[in-house]
């Protein structure tokens, strides 16, 4: 299993998430199961904390999760674990280009 990790700043998370999946069904994989949960900042409740899950399958097989958590005022942290016999190099060296290309200004390094 392999994992990428990014870090964002000033990205709206549900933007981020809805790149991800298309990105992701571009490659072929299919959509398994999606969550986004949206939650309030403790100290201001004008702002918020987006969490967002989704698996991809290939077949009847798992090949990519993803998992984030962010706001669009501060940091979002992505995980995405890959399973590289199902989703192969040329898939995710694909992934990582279209991320870079689309969010590649706002990630931190």
């Amino acid at each position: 299993m392999l994992q990428i990790r990014k870090t964002y700043r000033e990205v709206n998370p549900e933007l981020l998430s809805a790149e991800i999946r298309d990105f992701i069904l571009k490659q072929g994989a299919v959509l398994g199961e999606s969550k986004l949960e949206t939650y309030t900042q403790p100290d201001d409740t004008a702002s918020f904390i987006t969490r967002s899950t989704m698996t991809f399958r290939i077949g009847d097989r798992e090949c990519v999760l993803v998992h984030m958590v962010g706001s669009t005022r501060g940091e979002t942290r992505l995980m995405i674990d890959v399973d590289e016999t199902l989703f192969p190099r040329e898939k995710l060296n694909a992934l990582q280009a279209d991320l870079d290309f689309i969010f590649g200004s706002y990630e931190t390094k």
